[in-house]
């Protein structure tokens, strides 16, 4: 079942349930993509037909975003919780771990996907990386040969939002048999480069503000998330009166 947030439809999962429909797509034959939209990457995709459809054609669309969570219980329709990428990202290894099951990675500057590669390796026992390759690429045939020849079963995917998405889209039919999982920045955070928000803050959905104090440089991109939660609101608003008179 999926939730609209904005046009986009958002599967209403648990961690658990999401976990568990990865690990089945990864078993399948044919390519596979998982998106892990936020309220930044929603937005742009009413501006962006090849966005929207990018996103609403993926095999799971995770809602990252804590403003997702909160889109939806406005409109309500609550989605379960907050899903995130980069955690649903450690379990998915954790089975590949225990499986044997290769793992691509691909994305960020040159060198970031080797040294992530090798923190992974470190926390994920057995966990057998198959490729590494920076999202600098100008021509895809080269990197689509590579990720085939490698056998990975699971692909992260960090590319930046919204190519990695595009990408992902684009070439489902041609990784193989294999599931992409788009997750952004998190490929920065795998190698050490980049820190993520402290469990507090994240329980009390306040990551985004720690990557905000952090990060002075993320205000533009951040001032949009109260101007897509006035949008909802305001759809709500519009619904609910279109409800009333609709029944008058």
């Amino acid at each position: 079942m999926r939730v609209s947030v904005k046009g986009i439809g958002f599967d209403r999962l648990s961690m658990e349930e999401a976990v568990r429909d990865a690990a089945a797509l990864m078993a399948e034959e044919g390519g596979h993509y998982i998106v892990t939209p936020n309220p930044e990457i929603v937005w742009l995709a009413r501006s962006m037909p090849e966005l929207h459809s990018a996103l609403n054609g993926a095999d799971l669309v995770i809602p990252d975003g804590i403003g997702i969570i909160y889109a939806a219980r406005i409109l309500g329709t609550p989605l379960v919780e907050r899903v995130p990428g980069i955690e649903l990202t450690e379990h998915l290894l954790d089975i590949c771990a225990e499986q044997g099951i290769p793992v691509y990675l691909l994305g960020a500057k040159p060198g970031v996907a080797e040294r992530a590669g090798e923190n992974l390796k470190k926390r994920h026992s057995g966990l057998v990386v198959a490729g590494c390759g920076d999202g600098y690429f100008q021509e895809d045939e080269p990197v689509l040969a590579s990720l085939r020849a490698s056998g990975a079963r699971l692909i992260l995917v960090c590319l930046g939002f919204p190519r990695q998405e595009l990408w992902m889209a684009s070439h489902r039919d041609e990784v193989g048999p294999a599931l992409m999982l788009g997750v952004g920045g998190s490929m920065d955070v795998f190698a050490g480069d980049v820190k993520r928000a402290p469990e507090g803050w994240r329980r009390l959905g306040l990551e985004w503000l720690y990557r905000l104090i952090s990060q002075p440089s993320r205000i533009r991109r951040m001032i949009k998330l109260p101007v897509f939660l006035l949008s909802v609101v305001w759809e709500r608003l519009l619904h609910g009166r279109a409800s009333a008179e609709g029944t008058e």
